[in-house]
């Protein structure tokens, strides 16, 4: 009788463990994974080259850029992108418009093309000298005070289009912006993407040219975004 009873007992010991164990997997297997989707913001700050004169919107570089960089992340991340920018504007117009628009201090990209105003202007130079490393570091600022995440983009030669119509004191010009730019990034090591050969092609090739005969078609603005884009793509940690 005794030993009737602990074979009893042994069997619903068996029975709750193994009986247990069956319904632990079965809600370990009918489990959802939680998806974390992640949104990144970027900003783009500049003039006519940035906002897209004369192309269409998502022709635009920044609108290009963005659409390159989702393809590298999972269908639930996001990326915002607000662009400050307007034809015609010098470094000056540029920071009193982020200064009036007050954008937050929490992007994880910044591009910045800025200083083909100032020269068709006529500016001083020592205008550019002053407000670009300005404008460098209110972007550094909202890019959450991290230099890593702002881009620097040199200035494309118009000289190269038919408005420009091979003007030597244009491009002599446009390198002397470019040349203290890049001096500058490297300096105080920040990422610098030099375009302007791209647009040393624009008389050869006219199809870098818009339809305006002075600005970027949307193919020229898909080749900044090849140069752009591995930096980008460093920064936002894809």
């Amino acid at each position: 009788m005794k030993c009737f009873r602990s074979i009893i007992s042994f069997f619903l010991i068996c029975t709750l463990f193994f009986g247990c164990s069956a319904e632990n997997d079965t809600i370990i297997e009918n489990e959802t994974p939680v998806v974390i989707s992640k949104t990144y913001r970027y900003l783009a700050l500049g003039d006519s080259y940035t906002i897209g004169q004369s192309v269409c919107e998502t022709c635009r570089f920044p609108i290009q850029l963005k659409t390159k960089l989702k393809q590298s992340l999972s269908a639930s991340d996001n990326i915002l992108t607000d662009i400050i920018a307007q034809t015609g504007w010098t470094t000056t117009n540029l920071k009193n418009a982020i200064a009036s628009q007050n954008p937050v201090n929490n992007y994880d990209l910044i591009t910045l093309l800025i200083g083909v105003n100032n020269q068709y202007q006529n500016k001083p130079f020592n205008l550019y000298e002053q407000e670009f490393p300005e404008l460098v570091n209110i972007a550094i600022e909202k890019a959450k005070g991290n230099k890593d995440n702002v881009i620097v983009v040199s200035i494309p030669d118009y000289a190269y289009t038919p408005f420009g119509n091979g003007n030597a004191t244009i491009s002599s010009q446009i390198d002397t912006y470019n040349n203290f730019a890049e001096n500058y990034c490297i300096q105080n090591n920040i990422t610098f993407v030099n375009i302007t050969d791209i647009t040393r092609e624009g008389l050869a090739q006219p199809t870098l040219v818009a339809n305006d005969g002075l600005h970027p078609s949307d193919l020229a603005y898909s080749r900044f975004v090849e140069r752009i884009f591995p930096k980008a793509k460093v920064v936002l940690g894809l």
